[in-house]
């Protein structure tokens, strides 16, 4: 029984699968039927709550907004979780952290028709997805190589995205007719449960099985989040990457709550279009990821995402706005806008690597303050809206979105990975042999 040079030592490329890490491929299956049964509930259940149940709008609102919340929290928290647990155990937590709140929601609340209590266990719920699915976004960053990097995150945001809004939605549609919403949120749990066995009994990739951190960057729960905010300012270029990350779907999540108000009450666009706008959006996001991650590997990372994450969406939100503007209910042209934007989000994905590069020692920590960004981009879209539309209009809030994507262009030059220091190759020897010595006590044989 022979071991494969990749399961000797781990940092070595491993065969990849269409870009896709072969030792990490389950993952990838696992975090597709994660998200699309998360994903199932998106369409309706908003409309669920109140027709159904008889909640009143705002009490729906204060559901959601504690969702988001907690959904925030997790995602910040998945990072450095990583460091600690490892991303394996992390997973299996936001699994359990989606499953039991989901269970008890679906056997006790909704029954009960007790809004407390579904408003307790959908909050808990909201700790789930993040967890998971950063917490798999955080082991590619450790275990697949350097090389591959970018067109790995790009399949991860392949499958997120095609299981959270596309397959989900796509599901219910399918299945509310015929059994009813009730019983599709028990499909959703289902859904779940077979995401997170496929991680549990499939992916064996052994990185992911142990904390991140190592010898004297181990450090305890309190140490490891703190350092998950100190670690934005002792290195200011992961500071800089959190503040990209945060304007990457700053645009998209103000976009989805004021742009119907545009074209729909102002240009005369229907509602259903404006629904199709929005498929084109995701679409031409879903067809560009993979490709701009590996255009990242092959050719620039920190230029991929200036220029075809920065300048791209910057020019796709004024032409959100002075398309219809200018040609009125011209469906093509604002659907070439709409699609220009979801391709300038799909540019920012190799920027995980960019920030990483920064402190390679602290990858959990950092991408903590990636996800963070990430969050935090939900609340501040639709904030700047809120404070400037009745100021400056419609086209001056997606103005202010154009400049912060040129903004995130210029953080983005600016991330240039730093020069190692002296001592760095020894470290990195030291480091690699550790994981040799893991790797070849624990790594499960494969005969040639």
């Amino acid at each position: 029984m022979l071991r494969t040079p990749q399961e000797s030592d781990p940092s070595l490329p491993r065969p990849a699968v269409l870009g896709i890490p072969r030792a990490l491929i389950w993952g990838y299956v696992g975090v597709l039927l994660f998200m699309i049964g998360d994903g199932v509930e998106t369409s309706y259940l908003p409309t669920y709550f109140k027709t159904d149940l008889g909640f009143a709008e705002a009490s729906v609102g204060v559901i959601f907004t504690v969702y988001g919340v907690t959904a925030a929290v997790g995602a910040f928290l998945a990072g450095g979780l990583c460091d600690l647990w490892g991303p394996r155990r992390v997973m299996m937590a936001g699994a359990v952290c989606w499953a039991v709140p989901h269970a008890f929601l679906l056997a006790v609340a909704v029954p009960s028709h007790s809004y407390p209590l579904i408003l307790v266990s959908y909050g808990l719920r909201g700790f789930g997805y993040p967890l998971f699915a950063y917490g798999f976004m955080v082991w590619i960053m450790a275990g697949a190589p350097e090389r591959q990097l970018g067109k790995a995150l790009g399949w991860f945001w392949f499958c997120f995205t095609m299981g959270y809004p596309v397959i989900g939605s796509a599901l219910v549609s399918l299945l509310k007719p015929t059994i009813g919403f009730y019983r599709t949120l028990w499909v959703s749990l289902a859904m779940i449960v077979s995401g997170a066995l496929v991680v549990i009994l499939l992916l064996r990739e052994r990185t992911g099985f142990q904390g991140l951190s190592r010898g004297p960057e181990r450090a305890g729960l309190a140490r490891t989040f703190l350092g998950c905010f100190t670690v934005m300012f002792a290195k200011p270029r992961v500071g800089m990457g959190a503040l990209v990350r945060l304007i990457n779907t700053t645009s998209q999540f103000g976009v989805w709550v004021f742009m119907p108000l545009f074209l729909v009450d102002r240009i005369g666009f229907s509602a259903q279009e404006w629904a199709s706008l929005l498929i084109v959006m995701m679409v031409s996001n879903l067809a560009c990821v993979v490709t701009f991650g590996a255009l990242g590997d092959r050719w620039s990372r920190r230029k991929t995402v200036a220029w075809l994450g920065g300048v791209v969406s910057a020019l796709a939100c004024l032409a959100l706005y002075y398309v219809p503007e200018a040609a009125g209910h011209d469906y093509l042209l604002v659907a070439i806008a709409a699609g220009a934007l979801g391709v300038g989000m799909a540019g920012y994905v190799p920027l995980p690597p960019l920030m990483t590069s920064q402190d390679p020692e602290r990858k959990g920590q950092i991408m903590s303050a990636y996800t963070l960004g990430a969050g935090a981009s939900m609340a501040f879209g639709p904030l700047i809206g809120t404070v400037f539309i009745g100021v400056i209009g419609m086209g001056g809030v997606m103005g202010i979105y154009a400049a912060l994507h040129l903004l995130s262009a210029v953080l983005v030059l600016c991330m240039k990975t730093p020069e190692p220091r002296a001592d760095d190759g020894a470290h990195a020897v030291a480091h690699r042999a550790e994981r040799q010595t893991v790797g070849a006590l624990t790594a499960p044989s494969r005969e040639l």
